[in-house]
């Protein structure tokens, strides 16, 4: 992988992101894939649980800024910021970590994200 295919996949996601496009999972993820919403939640496994997370967010409006940090090998970690729209605006500030198979596709999706307001503790 290149900074060029990094972010050719981050736009691919994006665009059915937004258009709530589920077919395209099995275009960006492998069938096996791991989608970690955050390091310390349970994993999402697979196109299904992915595409039921995807819907969540249905009919949110956002915007969406990437920049890559990192590319060595097949691994990726691309910071983001994502507002969402509507009633109750929000803000998130995004490391994804992004690993992926020979083919293109993402094996291992881990999230990193931040929103202002949200405190971090240890238990």
């Amino acid at each position: 992988m290149d900074h060029e295919a990094v972010m050719t996949w981050v736009a691919a996601y994006e665009a059915a992101w937004r258009e709530e496009d589920l077919r395209a999972v099995e275009t960006l993820f492998t069938e096996d894939a791991r989608y970690a919403r955050s390091p310390y939640d349970e994993p999402l496994h697979g196109h299904g649980e992915i595409r039921d997370f995807w819907l969540v967010d249905s009919g949110e409006t956002f915007t969406l800024t990437a920049a890559p940090v990192a590319v060595e090998g097949t691994t990726a970690v691309v910071r983001l910021e994502v507002r969402y729209g509507g009633p109750s605006p929000q803000e998130y500030r995004d490391l994804w970590i992004l690993r992926f198979a020979d083919d293109g596709r993402v094996a291992d999706f881990e999230e990193w994200a931040y929103w202002p307001g949200k405190a971090f503790t240890v238990e």
